[in-house]
C-alpha cells in the first residue's frame, strides 16, 4: 500500500488536531481511499467554527470505453455487440437505451446486443465512454470528508476534478473568502486548486 505523500491536520489545539488526524487516518483506511490520495491537508478550528479539507489524489484511473470490454461487428446497418465483461453491461444498456430508445436496442442473451444503426453511428461506437470510476472515487472522497468533519457542521461546499477535491463545512455560513482559504491551503501541500 502506497502511503500518502503529504498529509497535515492545523488546528489551534494540538489535542484536537491529534484526535483529527487519527480520525482521518481510520475512515481514509476504512474506506480504503488511503491508496488514491497523494496529498491531504485538514484545517479545523472549532471557534471560527470551520473545517477545510483539500487534496490531491493520485492518477486515477481511465475511463472505460465500449472496446474496452466489447467486440463490436459492423455489417451493413446491423451492429453486434459481444460483451466480454458483464460488470459494464448495467451502465452500457442505460445509455444505448437513452441514446437510441428501448425500441431499438435488442438483447437476445446477456453477452449479446444487437442494433440497426448509420455508418456514421455505427463508426464511433467503439468509442463510447461507458463507465467513469473516477466519479465514484471523488464521491467516496468527498463522502470520506463528511465523515471526519465535526458533527453539527451542516453547511457545505464541495468540489471535486481534475486530481482535486475539497470539502468546506461549518455551523454557520462559510466565510465569504472560503476560496481564498481553500487556495492557501493547497499552497501548503505545494499544489494550486
Amino acid at each position: 500500500m502506497e502511503a500518502v505523500e503529504y498529509f497535515e491536520v492545523e488546528c489551534p489545539e494540538k489535542a484536537g488536531g491529534d484526535y483529527y488526524r487519527r480520525i482521518a487516518d481510520v475512515v481514509l483506511l476504512d474506506h480504503n481511499l488511503i491508496r488514491v490520495v497523494l496529498k491531504l491537508h485538514i484545517f479545523i478550528d472549532p471557534k471560527v467554527p470551520l473545517f477545510v479539507a483539500g487534496g490531491v489524489t493520485r492518477k486515477l484511473p481511465g475511463i472505460v470505453r465500449l472496446r474496452d470490454f466489447a467486440d463490436v461487428n459492423i455489417q451493413d446497418r446491423k451492429v453486434t455487440i459481444s460483451i466480454g465483461n458483464e460488470a459494464y453491461l448495467a451502465p452500457l444498456l442505460q445509455i444505448l437505451w437513452k441514446k437510441y430508445g428501448k425500441d431499438h436496442v435488442e438483447q437476445p442473451d446477456r453477452f449479446t446486443i444487437i442494433l440497426y444503426l448509420d455508418e456514421e453511428e455505427s463508426r464511433s461506437l467503439e468509442d463510447l465512454p461507458v463507465f467513469d470510476p473516477s466519479e465514484s472515487i471523488y464521491k467516496d472522497l468527498i463522502y470520506a470528508l463528511q465523515v471526519i468533519q465535526p458533527e453539527g457542521f451542516k453547511v457545505r461546499r464541495q468540489y471535486y476534478g481534475n486530481g482535486r477535491f475539497y470539502l468546506v463545512a461549518s455551523e454557520d455560513t462559510l466565510p465569504e473568502d472560503i476560496e481564498d482559504i481553500v487556495r492557501q491551503k493547497f499552497s501548503l501541500m505545494g499544489e494550486s486548486l
